[in-house]
């Protein structure tokens, strides 16, 4: 039993930031399998998050078996949709795409993915996701048909984030998107950090070691890398 929440909750206290690194199922060379849990194991992460926006593959419970098999860290869903839960991973954010209006993303997908989850033994850590201007449109604009938040406007985001907070939210992720071409602004991280007091992930656009401390540096207490580690295996050597 890894209590999730709670270890988020004292690293945050303790001031040590986190590091998950995002696995899409769709993106995975499955004939190299053994060489990524080594590169995996070798890396600073604390958590692996698995799922994506599509996820055409199938193949998310074959993924998190593997990893539970020959990792330790904690296996955490990162679902675009229902279809993407597996029973066999540690726990799952509970997505609510709080940056936009379709209702299918604030609360239809989660209504069908309640009884699904009610008969799992998954920790379930509700997460208001928060979709950010980066300067393309990326999957998750595209899947959920709603327009990122503009950087131009911050007082909205980070209302937008403590609205998130209020409503119960045990998280709120900020998210430039998979392949984004501009990371969250730090500006932006710092802002919404400062006024929530719960825990703050950051996602989307980070391509390297010194964005990654950057975030950190301005509030994020976790940040998320999936496409820098799918292109560099070697990101962390």
């Amino acid at each position: 039993m890894h209590n999730i929440y709670k270890n988020i909750l004292q690293a945050k206290t303790e001031s040590k930031k986190l590091l998950a690194i995002l696995l899409d199922p769709d993106k995975i060379n499955w004939d190299n399998l053994p060489q990524l849990a080594i590169k995996l194991n070798a890396s600073p992460a604390t958590h692996l998050f698995v799922g994506g926006s599509l996820v055409l593959s199938n193949k998310t419970d074959e993924l998190v078996v593997f990893l539970k098999r020959n990792l330790s860290l904690p296996v955490v869903l990162f679902p675009g949709n229902p279809s993407q839960i597996s029973q066999n991973a540690d726990g799952i954010l509970f997505l609510s795409l709080i940056s936009g209006r379709n209702p299918n993303y604030l609360i239809g997908h989660q209504v069908k993915a309640a009884p699904i989850l009610k008969k799992t033994n998954l920790e379930v850590i509700s997460t208001g996701y928060i979709l950010i201007e980066s300067g393309n449109q990326t999957a998750v604009s595209s899947v959920s048909e709603t327009a990122p938040m503009a950087i131009n406007n911050p007082q909205f985001i980070f209302e937008t984030a403590q609205a998130g907070e209020f409503l119960g939210n045990k998280l709120i992720y900020l998210e430039a998107g998979s392949g984004a071409k501009n990371a969250v602004p730090l500006e932006i991280i710092q802002l919404v950090a400062e006024n929530i007091a719960i825990p703050l992930i950051v996602g989307g656009g980070i391509k390297n070691l010194n964005d990654i401390e950057k975030a950190y540096h301005s509030g994020a207490d976790l940040v998320v890398i999936g496409t820098a580690f799918e292109n560099d295996p070697n990101l962390f050597d």
